[in-house]
């Protein structure tokens, strides 16, 4: 198949197909008299297997230590591909965390406005972004 029809049936650009080509993950089987990339149903394989890696967080040099290993299972063990599981559990983890403090600090502005109709002239969500010190009021919940 051309990379239009992998494309198709991996849910992959033909342009991050490319990439991938490029950036030595991935790579056609053959090429036709014509030049065109040639794939086969490994390669589809190989295209949908990276795109559910990417799409659960996974770096593309996450993605290429699993191909790697799935490519020659004998010479690894189970915990070659855990630890990079666990690695990505640590850091979304770490994302979650840090969105939880953006979130509570969103909610200390939008909860220290009163949402009125009258001037932004006071505006407390204003005021907190425009002043390092009461902007961290705001996000310690303490008063100055």
């Amino acid at each position: 198949m051309k990379i239009g029809e992998l494309a198709k049936r991996s849910g992959l650009s033909a342009h991050t197909l490319r990439y991938y080509e490029k950036s030595g993950l991935f790579r056609a089987s053959a090429r036709s008299d014509s030049n065109y990339r040639v794939y086969t149903k490994d390669d589809l394989d190989t295209a949908k297997f990276i795109k559910r890696a990417r799409n659960i967080g996974f770096s593309l040099d996450d993605v290429q230590t699993f191909l790697s290993i799935r490519a020659d299972r004998p010479a690894h063990v189970c915990a070659d591909a855990k630890d990079l599981a666990d690695e990505k559990i640590k850091e979304v983890e770490n994302q979650i965390a840090e969105l939880q403090q953006v979130l509570k600090a969103l909610h200390r502005l939008s909860d220290a406005c009163c949402g009125g109709s009258e001037s932004a002239e006071y505006c407390t969500i204003i005021e907190a972004l425009d002043h390092e010190d009461a902007l961290s009021t705001v996000e310690n919940g303490e008063p100055e």
